[in-house]
């Protein structure tokens, strides 16, 4: 197994190496945003979506968008792009609520 992803690894050319390095982190910020929801839904004893998951949820939509336009996925490119404008939404709902009542974190 491990000398078929080495074989593998050895075929890729930089670019391609680079896009898979980038896809990686990408996930992996999209990842921390289920990780913060379930730590702070448990602690709570209730789902919460704490204002941490939608920050996750923004960047990792941006790095996978920015990751599906690298490898030319479509498919991708408009699942995040949706995403996107959700988060955003969010975020925008979350900063409105902050200015109309300071100090209610």
């Amino acid at each position: 197994m491990m000398e078929a992803v080495l074989a593998w690894w050895d075929r890729m050319t930089g670019i391609e190496a680079w896009l898979v390095v980038f896809g990686v982190i990408a996930q992996s910020m999209f990842f921390m945003r289920f990780a913060v929801q379930w730590v702070v839904s448990e602690r709570a004893r209730r789902s919460i979506v704490p204002e941490m998951f939608w920050y996750f949820s923004i960047a990792g939509g941006i790095l996978m968008f920015i990751y599906a336009v690298l490898r030319e996925d479509p498919v991708i490119m408009l699942g995040q792009s949706t995403g996107i404008i959700i988060y955003s939404r969010n975020i925008y709902f979350i900063w409105r609520e902050k200015r109309r009542f300071p100090g209610a974190d």
